[in-house]
């Protein structure tokens, strides 16, 4: 017999406050709040948890490459599917290259960014450019 099944009814049916504080105080093998009552213990942050984010100096390299290399000839083609607004095409061009879903829609959206730095670039160009043709 377990301590729910002594101290919880009575014979009217309705569990009692002392059979309640009972139940509470002690552990109990059933229900939401079972077993033996512990506090939460505060870990400290294990290396493997920044695993995967990029560090100021491989964005950096990477920033640096892109800028030297350009880009593949694979990602000109999906940006220019993108630039048309073939975005579907597009998914289903940089899947078939690269290889999986998720990897494609992350290329897309990349080059998507890409695709608004430049008309951002762009757009602050013909700004000063507009600012410079006012001076003279």
């Amino acid at each position: 017999m377990c301590i729910r099944d002594r101290v919880s009814t009575q014979s009217t049916g309705s569990v009692s406050f002392f059979s309640l504080f009972l139940i509470s105080a002690m552990a109990i093998a059933v229900g939401l709040k079972r077993g033996h009552p512990v506090s939460k213990r505060t870990l400290k942050k294990r290396p493997v948890s920044k695993k995967g984010s990029v560090t100021k100096r491989a964005r950096f390299t990477r920033d640096l490459i892109r800028d030297v290399v350009g880009f593949a000839p694979y990602e000109r083609r999906i940006i220019e599917l993108v630039r048309n607004g073939l975005d579907k095409r597009a998914l289903r061009f940089a899947k078939k290259r690269i290889g999986t879903h998720t990897r494609g829609k992350r290329k897309r959206d990349e080059m998507n960014a890409v695709i608004r730095k430049q008309r951002r670039a762009a757009a602050a160009a013909a700004a000063a450019a507009a600012a410079a043709h006012k001076e003279h």
